[in-house]
């Protein structure tokens, strides 16, 4: 997902604003009757891959479309510590309404493209995608997801109907079989839409045959170590693609690509990515002209 997800970034923005300024900005309106001519500045307070860039601009042209904004860093850029990514000039009532708003965009989805970024030049040099989970904001899927891809990840299912994953749950429901792995794979390859790849997760070496018996395309090796990764490339023999997920941090997620898989998904992208640092500082202006 590399567009740019207008349509939810334009909702989200309005929620936003709605949620932050629906009833007014009572601090600003007591301290400031008149217009204030100002200039602000938003700024990286570490190393970081800008995204949300576009939200921010979104919320600051809602809020007053006489507003001035100079792009410094885009959507998908690396902004240095200390570096500004963009600068707004105008009246300084309306930069401090969007403010919040503005930061809360730029910082958690500068957050999630970050922390991708990082998981994907650790793995550099290896055929292996880093791809994202459904394990994201309600409402902020699209956005979060294209925040993944601008660190440099890879989208995994966008919802329920983009692709056939079997879990731990669809198998619970099977397991007056004891082939249930396989007897899921058979089911989803006999009714699910031609040509969608069958993806089925699991938990051990038994499981990982009962896939392979089963002809899955994709087969997902769930919270293993990488010894037990490694046993499972050996059985799978190139005959599905192989992706890995559960436990995956920045300390283990090289070893793991580098045994022999394709994927790796981490729902800590979009669940659990760090706020970028980003600030927002503000001097009042000379007169307007």
């Amino acid at each position: 997902m590399t567009r740019l997800p207008a349509a939810e970034i334009r909702h989200a923005v309005r929620l936003g604003l709605e949620e932050d300024l629906g009833q007014g900005d009572v601090t600003t309106a007591a301290l400031f009757p008149k217009p204030v001519p100002a200039r602000a500045e938003i700024v990286a307070q570490q190393p970081l891959v800008v995204a949300g860039l576009a939200a921010a601009i979104q919320t600051f042209l809602t809020v007053d479309p006489t507003l001035t904004l100079t792009i410094v860093r885009r959507d998908g850029e690396q902004a240095k510590n200390g570096e500004p990514i963009l600068r707004i000039r105008g009246d300084g009532r309306s930069i401090l309404q969007a403010e919040r708003v503005a930061l809360n965009f730029l910082q958690h989805l500068s957050g999630v493209a970050t922390l991708t970024y990082r998981f994907c030049r650790a793995v550099k040099g290896r055929s292996v995608n880093i791809m994202d989970t459904r394990k994201t904001l309600p409402g902020w899927r699209a956005i979060q997801k294209w925040a993944v891809s601008l660190g440099g990840g890879v989208n995994h299912r966008i919802s329920l109907g983009d692709g056939v994953l079997i879990k731990d749950n669809h198998l619970a429901l099977l397991r007056r079989s004891p082939q249930a792995v396989r007897a899921a794979c058979r089911l989803a390859k006999a009714h699910a839409p031609s040509k969608m790849p069958i993806i089925v997760e699991t938990e051990s070496l038994s499981e990982v045959r009962q896939a392979i018996a089963g002809k899955a395309d994709i087969i997902l090796l769930d919270n293993m170590t990488p010894a037990m990764v490694r046993r499972a490339v050996a059985l799978i023999k190139g005959r599905a693609a192989i992706e890995v997920s559960g436990g995956i941090t920045m300390k283990n997620v090289r070893t793991m690509a580098a045994a022999g898989i394709d994927r790796i998904s981490i729902g800590a992208l979009t669940h659990s990515a760090p706020a970028a640092a980003l600030s927002l500082v503000m001097t009042r202006a000379g007169r307007q002209r």
